[in-house]
């Protein structure tokens, strides 16, 4: 980041953080493929829930950078990419005003959503806005106690697919919920790279993710069974009759997580983690776009 100047547009695009991005589009792209496969296909909803999964995620980024920065645990010796308040980039306030804005357009784009789906959607919304702020932000960050993991697997699996799939079809589907796993599974790999890096520093900093409680060695199993996951559900959901034969791309999508899985169990320094945290969220995105692809057929 040392060619971004303070306060500039490309000061913000550094907080958003775009490479996570994948972690929200993936399950809208499988949601959308499935009710394309259902013959519920919706255009206006299927981008509404796209828009608004990327303004939370977003939303998110931000509010991690305040919240992590006022907290402390933030530093120096942080081994991933600068976070912007840390680097000097933004202040805390203006990063503080970048969550809220973020979170505005998600409800302003919710209110449609809500207007289509009714409560169901309201709730997802609300929950999903609750949980980006409370994960490392207000009395009681859940991220600091190793509840991101589960959070991030629910979050970005059942409940982003299966509701993606409920805004155009205002029903739900039990396939939606096996889609999600595999979404969800990957989504959580990503995180499970990131707290595997930060370990060291997150256990300095008082954070006790998943991966400072229970150590290296099972984190790094952790990460092999969550890629183990997202491979095996098109595969079911195929023998199961509920997804045609082309749904198995998306098994093909896991060859972005190879090399990360080979880095997970070989590094010697964290840093090296840090392609392999891009990759996983590359797999991310490419899952459920091959998903989708695979429901047209």
């Amino acid at each position: 980041m040392a060619s971004v100047a303070p306060g500039s547009a490309g000061a913000w695009i550094a907080g958003a953080r775009l490479r996570t991005l994948p972690a929200a589009t993936g399950p809208v792209l499988a949601g959308g493929g499935l009710a394309w496969k259902d013959g519920g296909f919706a255009a206006a909803p299927f981008l509404a829930a796209l828009g608004a999964a990327l303004l939370i995620q977003i939303g998110t980024n931000f509010a991690n950078d305040y919240s992590d920065f006022v907290r402390g645990a933030d530093t120096d010796d942080r081994l991933g990419t600068p976070r912007v308040t840390q680097a000097g980039l933004l202040t805390a306030a203006a990063v503080r005003r970048g969550a809220a804005v973020s979170f505005a357009l998600a409800v302003a784009i919710g209110i449609y959503l809500a207007i289509v789906g009714g409560w169901p959607i309201v709730w997802i919304g609300v929950g999903a806005i609750v949980l980006a702020v409370c994960y490392t932000g207000g009395p009681w960050p859940y991220g600091y106690h190793g509840l991101g993991d589960p959070a991030v697997f629910i979050l970005f699996g059942p409940v982003a697919v299966a509701g993606t799939h409920y805004v155009q079809l205002s029903r739900w589907a039990p396939e939606t919920l096996l889609a999600g796993l595999g979404a969800g599974a990957l989504a959580t790999a990503i995180l499970v790279v990131n707290n595997l890096r930060d370990m060291e520093t997150d256990a300095v900093a008082g954070k006790r993710t998943l991966a400072v409680r229970i150590g290296p060695l099972a984190t790094r199993i952790q990460y092999s069974l969550l890629v183990a996951v997202a491979t095996a559900v098109p595969p079911a959901g195929v023998l199961a009759g509920w997804w045609p034969p082309g749904t198995l791309l998306a098994s093909g999508a896991v060859l972005f997580a190879a090399p990360p899985l080979r880095v997970v169990w070989t590094y010697e320094d964290p840093r090296t983690l840090n392609p392999a945290l891009a990759a996983t969220a590359r797999a991310t995105g490419a899952y459920g776009l091959l998903f989708a692809i695979g429901c047209l057929w």
